[in-house]
């Protein structure tokens, strides 16, 4: 006789128990009650056959995460994989690498991982887990990696390796869970305020840069006013109906006709053509004479991806707990069965990582956040997200021509300012309601500006949880091995990841020890 594991016995009971409770959204007053209603009743199936109609189903909010994902990520790629291009150039004398090369692996990452892991992975077999997508804070440091001599298959199954590793001994959620209200916080409400000085900052700079024969350079810097200035009055607005999930779409298509009516669009070139790109492995690694020009990677290559790849996996925890947070201000009580598991997460942008590479990919992931934020916002799960937006990154992957358009500043900058950014600030200023968890905040975000978020969170986690600041009652309950072993343990390995890598050496002069 089988036993059937607890947890499973849940999900086949929960899969009938979904269907019989679903209700139309005629019934109920408002649009926000049912949506509420179908995060309460849900109970995703880990590792398991998830069907839609059975287990969740497609809204028209579904399409506002979908869309915000599919913009951020091609934005995100795009950054990526010229910064890769660029950055191996200069180290490799026999490596010439361009744009075309850039929008080609671009065009790789949108297809293959976007098809087995956004569409299959979260959104049939584990909808806990987020889409695995691009590692932000990875990216200033590309060109780095680079010229250290490390290989991006070499890093990738580091990478992947490490984060496996985490996931299985339960590090990811154990470190959400030891990181207080007032260090998230702070936490968030530094990357929301830095990430949206640095998109305004963006666009500023390309009005500014723009020029032809018959325009001035200089003379539309008024553009780049003007469509800020129109989005902000319309972000007021949604957020004042009660409609703030619309914020991507709307402010994005908002930013591109302004920008058009202004007379910025010959800025705007079509260059990316219909087609698929080469998705022959082989061809990518196989040969210094085509591809990445590198071949598979060595020893050598190994050594030098080793300490930016523990790096990455050390920077994994705060993004994941920032994606995490976020469902739970926005989602309504009685929904931790559709919060994203933090460690199934992890193993999924593990293999994602490995596997992304494998075929072609140059990408660094980490959780989805230009996925997560309006979802959590737009008060749906995951799945059915996924699998939208999954199919909208392959079909534009094919199509071509409009990534041009979502790498647009208007349009690019835009979502990622109402998308991403004041969310997340937004959200960091709700969790700071006291006095004791404006204190830890206050350190966190103080820590940030001084070295960086990644480092202020261990420092920060370090502290609260020994009473040092914040609620000192909260760290009379945690153990030794809670307050001092793994938060010390954390913060001295992202500290002599980074002095190893150099990652301190423009603020500080500190050069890379290896």
């Amino acid at each position: 006789m089988s036993i059937q594991a607890p947890s499973e016995q849940i999900g086949d009971q929960a899969q009938s128990e979904y269907q019989a409770k679903h209700r139309p959204a005629s019934e109920f007053a408002t649009r926000s009650d049912y949506l509420d209603h179908e995060l309460q009743i849900m109970n995703p199936r880990r590792w398991k056959l998830n069907l839609p109609g059975r287990d969740f189903r497609f809204e028209l909010e579904d399409l506002v995460p979908a869309l915000a994902g599919t913009i951020g990520i091609i934005a995100m790629y795009s950054a990526v994989m010229m910064s890769w291009a660029d950055g191996l150039t200069q180290a490799w004398d026999h490596i010439n690498l361009g744009k075309e090369f850039a929008i080609e692996v671009a065009r790789v990452e949108m297809l293959i991982p976007a098809l087995l892991f956004c569409v299959l992975a979260s959104g049939f077999i584990n909808p806990r887990a987020n889409l695995a997508g691009n590692h932000g804070p990875m990216i200033p440091l590309i060109g780095t990696i680079a010229l250290a001599g490390a290989h991006p298959l070499a890093l990738a199954l580091l990478l992947g390796m490490f984060g496996l590793m985490l996931s299985y001994f339960k590090g990811g959620s154990k470190l959400v869970n030891l990181t207080s209200e007032g260090v998230a916080g702070g936490l968030l409400i530094f990357l929301g305020f830095t990430g949206a000085m640095s998109q305004i900052a963006d666009i500023q700079t390309w009005a500014k840069g723009l020029e032809t024969a018959t325009v001035a350079k200089g003379s539309l810097g008024y553009v780049g006013l003007v469509v800020l200035a129109v989005n902000v009055a319309l972000y007021a607005l949604l957020a004042r109906m009660g409609k703030r999930w619309l914020a991507i779409p709307a402010c994005a298509f908002t930013g591109l006709i302004t920008a058009l009516a202004l007379g910025a669009g010959f800025d705007l070139t079509f260059t990316t053509q219909i087609g698929l790109p080469n998705l022959n492995p082989w061809y990518w690694w196989g040969s210094t004479e085509q591809g990445w020009m590198l071949g598979l990677p060595n020893l050598q290559h190994f050594i030098a991806s080793l300490p930016f790849a523990i790096l990455a996996v050390a920077m994994w925890s705060p993004d994941f707990l920032g994606h995490r947070i976020f469902q739970e201000l926005n989602y309504p009580p009685k929904t931790e069965k559709v919060l994203m598991d933090v460690d199934d997460t992890m193993t999924m942008c593990s293999i994602r990582q490995m596997v992304g590479t494998a075929v072609g990919g140059g990408n660094i992931t980490s959780s989805w956040g230009t996925y997560m934020i309006p979802a959590a916002i737009a008060k749906r799960p995951i799945p059915a997200g996924a699998i939208l937006l999954g199919c909208l990154v392959m079909f534009i992957a094919i199509l071509g021509f409009p990534m041009d358009v979502a790498v647009w500043p208007p349009v690019m900058r835009i979502a990622l300012l109402v998308g991403v950014f004041l969310p997340l600030l937004e959200a960091g200023v709700q969790m700071v309601r006291e006095t004791k968890d404006s204190q830890s905040a206050g350190i966190c975000i103080f820590a940030s500006m001084v070295a960086n978020p990644v480092l202020a969170w261990a420092l920060a986690m370090l502290l609260d949880n020994n009473g040092l600041i914040g609620d000192k009652d909260r760290a009379k309950k945690l153990s030794f091995v809670d307050r001092i072993v793994i938060p010390g343990s954390v913060l001295v390995i992202c500290l002599v990841a980074m002095l190893a890598v150099g990652m301190l050496e423009d603020q500080f002069g500190i050069p890379a020890l290896m």
